[in-house]
């Protein structure tokens, strides 16, 4: 079950409607931390971390003894610049799709190269059962998951297996919010799907360099989906 979002994060979504949908300049000064808190009838400390997050994100500009201030005044025409607004949500997942890219590309190369006709087996069933999950998320979920550890534990390095074994109940988060947000639009799990059929080809005839890439790519896509629909979200 999600978590209830904070406080804060809901008035950074205020905020961002409210003074950088395009009503207001570049340069322009927001309103005093205690003029905000009236505002939106929340306290000076949620203003503040709201605040330092929109700082974060680059939106706003925060001058010591001299206020806040606007950075980019209309936020839609942007969002593209704004892809970790996908930290909103849940502050791991941006963090743990940069880590997977840097263990799991590796980890499709050097499992092009040293999979068995077990470890083949196991991406073969977790691809069948994610083809048959379209409509059962739990499936898909444990699919997924199945598929992305099933190829590290194929590298037959002991290293990289203990720590996607350490890492399995994060990236079962990770993929849980980028299906829930890849998802919303039905033809993407078409896509995906696609995507793991090419990844294990690749691994099941040995093209390391092939693996490589494309596993790279995928990783990449799920973040620039997830980041868009994040930012949608945000702006709705």
């Amino acid at each position: 079950m999600a978590e209830k979002k904070k406080a804060y994060l809901v008035l950074v979504d205020k905020i961002s409607k409210y003074y950088l949908a395009g009503n207001h300049k570049s340069g322009e000064r927001l309103p005093s931390e205690r003029k905000l808190a009236s505002h939106f009838n929340v306290s000076r400390t949620t203003i503040r971390e709201a605040l330092r997050t929109l700082e974060q994100n680059g939106l706003i500009e925060i001058r010591p003894g001299g206020g806040s201030y606007i950075k980019v005044a209309d936020f839609q025409s942007k969002k593209e610049e704004f892809i970790t607004t996908i930290k909103f949500e849940n502050p791991r997942v941006f963090e743990m799709l940069e880590l997977r890219r840097a263990l799991e590309v590796e980890s499709a190369f050097l499992a092009a190269m040293r999979a068995t006709s077990v470890d083949l087996e196991i991406l073969h069933t977790a691809l069948n059962q994610l083809t048959m999950a379209q409509r059962n998320p739990v499936l898909g979920l444990k699919a997924d998951l199945d598929f992305h550890i099933g190829i590290a534990k194929a590298t037959h390095n002991s290293i990289f297996i203990e720590l996607i074994d350490t890492l399995r109940g994060h990236m079962e988060d990770t993929i849980k919010v980028t299906q829930k947000h890849r998802f919303k639009d039905p033809s993407r799990y078409a896509d995906t799907l696609e995507e793991h059929k090419q990844i294990y080809l690749a691994i099941a005839s040995g093209n390391a360099n092939q693996a490589k890439e494309l596993m790279e790519g995928h990783i990449t896509k799920i973040r620039a989906e997830l980041a868009e629909s994040m930012v949608v979200d945000m702006c709705d």
